[in-house]
């Protein structure tokens, strides 16, 4: 039987890198790789997504839009890491944790998108219990987001990076102040939400990880559920999955962003009492919110082992 031929369009970014590491060493998959002095000839690069089974792009939105427009062979399966896709017609989001249906739309589509990271964090937190008519569509959802600098790509590594960076690059620098960061509109569609929420992205002194965190007033929920509550319907939401994980209630310590740092699972930490609850995602940014979830997704559609190839945190 021959092997799935798999080809990185835009192996030199973060993303492309990250997902190349995970695939190098496999045997069950035959990795097709661009002449250096090629890799941004159209004709090259157009032999290659139309020879391979599954190809990635990792490519900014607009290179990305071409590049599926490069592909003619109708075998050849796409996973989009830009943002170009997220909300497209046609395209299956790649979370498959979110319900069977999405997993289902990952393991038969020809085209799925790459959840974008901040907006993994956010979604796997709020999605079930909007789902489960938990949260209202109109409900006004805050968020914030701590990430490490890799989140930036190689512009933003460089900077921080840089024995002459600013002092102040060694404190968490808020960003996104227009409100309109790029990930809101997959949050939004993903979650049927009424409106955006007010989102707000931190970025830190340090290489990769990730805490988003989503807080609830409760009295304004349908129900009027407490935290407990909250965290029972996540846990039954994501029971037995092998990607995402839910601590049990009524952790009262620190959470530090770095936690999964080198992991490709996430965990979600429930807190808080009656009146309020406090829900944050802990992944890596280059994991869960990027190249694990992309390998994952590639693994649904080519029918392995969903886990195969990633880094998952094994339990304490």
């Amino acid at each position: 039987m021959c092997k799935p031929k798999v080809y990185i369009d835009g192996k030199e970014g973060t993303t492309g890198l990250q997902i190349y590491d995970r695939l190098t060493d496999r045997d069950d998959i035959e990795l097709l790789l661009i002449d250096e002095e090629k890799r941004k000839d159209t004709e090259e690069r157009k032999k290659l997504i139309n020879r391979a089974d599954i190809v990635f792009l990792c490519l900014p939105d607009a290179a990305a839009v071409q590049a599926v427009e490069l592909a003619d062979s109708p075998d050849t399966r796409i996973i989009d890491a830009s943002t170009a896709h997220r909300t497209a017609p046609g395209w299956a989001y790649g979370l498959p944790e979110l319900s069977q249906g999405h997993r289902k739309l990952v393991e038969v589509s020809k085209r799925v998108a790459n959840p974008g990271c901040h907006a993994t964090g956010f979604i796997t937190a709020v999605y079930p219990l909007t789902a489960m008519g938990i949260i209202p569509s109109g409900y006004p959802l805050t968020a914030f987001s701590l990430t490490g600098y890799s989140g930036g790509g190689k512009k933003m590594i460089a900077e921080y990076e840089s024995p002459g960076k600013p002092e102040l690059y060694g404190t968490p620098r808020v960003y996104g102040l227009n409100l309109k960061h790029k990930h809101l509109p997959e949050m939004q569609k993903i979650c049927e939400l009424d409106s955006p929420p007010v989102f707000c992205p931190v970025v830190d002194d340090y290489y990769k990880g990730m805490a988003v965190t989503v807080m609830l007033q409760n009295g304004m929920l349908n129900g009027k559920v407490t935290a407990e509550e909250i965290h029972a319907a996540l846990s039954a939401h994501y029971a037995g999955q092998k990607m995402i994980k839910v601590h049990p209630f009524g952790y009262d310590g620190m959470i530090a962003a770095g936690t999964m740092a080198g992991f490709d699972s996430l965990e979600l930490i429930v807190n808080g009492h009656d009146d309020q609850t406090i829900i944050t995602a802990l992944f890596d940014n280059l994991g869960k919110g990027a190249s694990g979830a992309a390998v994952q997704n590639m693994n649904l559609m080519l029918g392995f082992e969903e886990i195969r190839g990633l880094n998952l945190k094994q339990p304490d």
